[in-house]
């Protein structure tokens, strides 16, 4: 391990036991056995199936992306790489389980490591759009303003939805625009510039083998069905526990918990998650400490299912990601 990665651990480790401090001192031991011990086993029933309906949707929504490549894939030969990298990331650093997914099941699943890397990057962005959607419906919803968790207002992340949609959709109308600030950049921070220019041609032309016919809004849809199942889970969570006075907060600490992963942390983002699902729950009026107990269960049950089931599949498909990384 390097300097700089080093660094960037002990940074994340840092962030999030700080966030984990101000998680944990907001309810006692007793008070989470006590939440914990009265959660309804049939809510959390429907959270689990909710959750695998969502990994479900995510599995179909890769499927597509790599047909271009193999026609022949099926939903199942996608399934076991697509958790694995899932069980990587929550519990090793640096986003490993990407490493994994770009370069550590190629061969098997016979498509090339350029394509397994651009299938992440649109993840990423078809996710941020379903983000940003469910945080502007739940706050034209509530009439909740995040000022104090986030900083912006209400009609923001909206308006940003609606850019990357657009982007989605039409991605050689930005192209122009796009290589166009770039270069403005370029003229000040020559490096800076080459890789932003760099950057956008990689993801326009990612893009753009998406939005041929049907399949970006098929993309979408996907997208949208996994993210409400997702959103399913924070619901029904929030219903288990009878402490909680406005379960339907479960939906503003969706895309709040989820931004929240976005601030340097530990692998499963510990305390950060944690932290600012609990501050959305009491934004709406929920007890602080059983808005915490949310939160640490939400976080358990998105947790502990991909990280068996991915780890169980990785142990019996070990992969040689170093390897095939230095073929590519």
């Amino acid at each position: 391990m390097n300097a700089r990665k080093a660094l960037k651990l002990i940074f994340g480790i840092g962030l999030a036991s700080f966030f984990l401090w101000l998680v944990v001192r907001q309810i006692s031991p007793a008070e989470l056995r006590q939440s914990f011990a009265s959660a309804d086993p049939g809510w959390i029933t429907l959270a689990l199936l909710a959750f695998l309906a969502g990994y479900a949707c995510r599995i179909e929504r890769w499927r597509l992306m790599l047909v271009r490549s193999n026609p022949e894939l099926g939903w199942r030969h996608c399934a076991g790489p697509l958790l694995a990298s899932v069980a990587a990331n929550n519990v090793l650093p640096f986003r490993a389980g990407d490493l994994i997914r770009a370069f550590g099941f190629n061969r098997r699943l016979k498509i090339s490591a350029n394509t397994a890397i651009i299938t992440l990057f649109a993840e990423r962005l078809l996710d941020l759009l379903m983000v940003l959607l469910f945080l502007g419906l739940a706050l034209g919803h509530f009439g909740a303003d995040i000022n104090r968790l986030a900083g912006i207002g209400g009609l923001a992340p909206m308006a940003a939805a609606a850019l990357i949609l657009a982007i989605l959709l039409f991605p050689r109308v930005f192209a122009a625009p796009g290589r166009a600030l770039a270069q403005a950049v370029m003229r000040i921070a020559p490096k800076l510039g080459q890789k932003a220019l760099d950057e956008v041609d990689k993801g326009l032309n990612t893009l753009e083998l998406f939005s041929t016919g049907h399949t970006m809004p098929r993309l979408i849809l996907w997208s949208f069905l996994a993210w409400l199942a997702e959103g399913a889970v924070f619901w029904f969570a929030a219903l288990a526990l009878p402490s909680l006075s406005a379960p339907l907060a479960g939906w503003l600490a969706l895309p709040i918990g989820t931004l929240a992963t976005l601030i340097p942390s530990t692998p499963g983002y510990i305390g950060t998650f944690d932290y600012f699902t609990a501050r959305a729950m009491t934004e709406l009026g929920n007890d602080a400490g059983a808005a915490t107990a949310f939160a640490l269960l939400v976080h358990i049950l998105l947790w502990l299912p991909p990280t068996l089931i991915g780890g169980v599949y990785l142990l019996l498909n070990p992969t040689r990601t170093s390897q095939e990384a230095k073929a590519s």
